[in-house]
């Protein structure tokens, strides 16, 4: 019998859990279907015949509409589906929340990195920012000056050596298909302050010559990274003349910690003499913050100081059945606990708008995601791509064919707590529980938000694959299948097809990831950040879905 899943009862498709051929019979419970076509791997099956302009179900809920007959035994794809979604209205709050048994966490703590006004980091990072994309230089030649002698390249970096081509290509050999290359690690000292874990160096394309709106969007997302409680102090350079000022995000700081007290070093190039005199001068200063810096140490701290950013990209058939719904608990787990977590990714939430819009807690926080969501709609459709365009070729040819089909299996990642608050792009968390992050479904324009808004970890769920980090916030990449964790398994930390494969429950990986998730708050590295990926993308607010 071939290997088929129901998610939801008043579903009409399956889905396939391995490749059936065609006349191969589906079975679960009573109900038997014989395929009519042959079935891939992730894809769905039509468990009834569905007639043009009737609905398909998924997730108990409106995932399409047929656009020429789907007969029973048949394969779903975009030539018979289209994007569609239930209609979406303010309702009735739901009822109490039933959180999940926390007894085996209620006791634990992680050893964090308490800030001043009370926020707990789970990094100790020195940030060096450019106002302006002028000064992306500038930041390239302090990050080549200062990381390695300072003994912040990785010690597992590995880097491919090209002597052997080399030597090939000046003895005139013009074939080097064959020539095998070798690897060898960075060679890095002892580090010279032992408790920052790290210095960062953020490169970005805007500050000038852009809208206004954005250069202050931008000022914005630097002040909440240069608040946020993984980063110890910053050093900030400024060209002179753009348009993103330095007493914009001066401003943006103090909005955010009205008794910002930080160090943090602003520097001038117009008026910093010769290149080496403006160089050495910040490398001179930036040492009295990083010896002030390396002054804090790891505490104990409650886990109610963890902020969980849950992401997905690179989605396939399975995120959501797997990953999604186990990174879901395990955020369960964590707002039982007195912690918070934030769901971004607007787009991949059109179609489960109703499940969000019953579990907000007032009126006024459900009012705020439906305008939010109603805003980015319209202004996606005057751009001539509406949310139905977000689905990636990607995520297509592994069974997401619809937005809605993506979204619900996206929203999962928000397991079943209260939605607490609602934020726009560049906006900080002030409300703890779950909260809701306008920002679009790209990657890292996604992770970028989820950090400036005081994630202080993220869990990143994957089913094709992509190496995705931050720069200041730990990123735990987590594979919907087990295929994917084995075939890219040194950007993968957790595999979730282990649910898929029967091995374990939702609710066991969830719990598991919680205690990776403690880990990694402690201190341990992710993938990504053995591998430096230290992604950094502001979403310019123009469209990106």
């Amino acid at each position: 019998m071939a290997k088929v899943l129901r998610v939801h009862p008043d579903d009409n498709v399956w889905v396939a859990l391995e490749t059936i051929t065609a006349g191969s019979e589906i079975k679960i419970g009573n109900q038997s279907v014989t395929a009519i076509e042959d079935i891939d791997l992730k894809h769905k099956v039509a468990t009834t015949d569905i007639a043009p302009g009737e609905f398909v179900k998924m997730y108990g809920t409106i995932a399409g509409v047929a656009t020429k007959p789907i007969f029973r035994g048949a394969k779903i794809t975009t030539d018979n589906l289209k994007h569609h979604t239930a209609p979406v209205a303010l309702g009735e709050i739901s009822e109490l929340w039933q959180p999940p048994d926390n007894t085996e966490f209620s006791n634990l703590t992680f050893e964090g990195y308490y800030r001043s006004n009370g926020k707990v980091g789970t990094r100790n990072y020195w940030l060096f920012i450019p106002l302006v994309f002028c000064e992306n230089r500038n930041i390239k030649l302090l990050q080549d000056t200062l990381l390695e002698p300072l003994g912040y390249f990785n010690g597992k970096e590995k880097r491919l050596r090209i002597d052997n081509l080399i030597s090939a290509a000046k003895s005139g050999q013009s074939n080097f298909s064959e020539i095998t290359l070798e690897t060898g690690s960075s060679q890095v000292g002892s580090r010279v302050f032992n408790n920052i874990d790290g210095i960062k160096f953020l490169t970005h394309e805007g500050g000038c010559g852009g809208t206004r709106q954005d250069s202050e969007m931008l000022c914005k997302l630097l002040a909440s990274y240069i608040v946020h409680p993984n980063v110890a102090g910053a050093t900030v350079l400024s060209l002179g003349c753009q348009n993103a000022e330095t007493k914009m995000l001066q401003k943006f700081i103090h909005e955010f910690d009205a008794n910002f007290d930080k160090p943090v070093y602003y520097f001038e190039q117009q008026t910093g003499g010769t290149e080496s005199q403006f160089i050495e001068n910040i490398i001179k200063r930036t040492f009295s913050g990083l010896h002030q810096a390396n002054q804090t140490r790891r505490q104990k701290a409650p886990l109610h100081h963890l902020t969980l950013g849950l992401e997905c990209g690179g989605s396939d058939g399975f995120s959501g059945l797997s990953a999604n719904p186990a990174l879901g608990y395990s955020a369960d787990l964590l707002v039982s606990l007195g912690g918070s977590a934030i769901l971004s990714e607007f787009p991949e939430l059109h179609g489960a708008e109703q499940d969000l819009i019953n579990r907000c807690t007032n009126r006024e926080t459900a009012q705020r995601f439906l305008e939010l969501m109603r805003k980015y709609s319209a202004r996606a459709k005057a751009d001539g791509s509406g949310f139905e365009a977000n689905p990636s070729p990607g995520n297509i040819r592994d069974g997401l064919i619809t937005d809605a089909i993506k979204s619900l299996g996206a929203a999962k990642k928000g397991g079943s707590s209260p939605v607490m608050g609602v934020l726009d792009y560049g906006e900080v968390i002030r409300q703890s529980g779950l909260n809701l992050l306008c920002t679009p479904g790209n990657d890292v324009e996604s992770t970028t938000g989820l950090a400036g808004a005081g994630s202080n970890i993220i869990v990143f769920t994957t089913g094709l694959g992509t190496p995705t980090g931050n720069a200041i916030c730990p990123t735990i990449k987590m594979s919907s299948n087990t295929i994917l964790a084995k075939r890219m398994k040194d950007i993968i930390d957790i595999n979730a097809g282990t649910v898929i494969d029967g091995t374990d429950s939702i609710e066991s990986k969830g719990r598991e990831l919680l205690k990776l998730i403690i880990e990694v708050a402690n201190g341990s590295l992710t993938s990504a950040e053995q591998l430096s990926q230290d992604d950094f993308i502001p979403w310019k607010r123009g469209i990106s879905l």
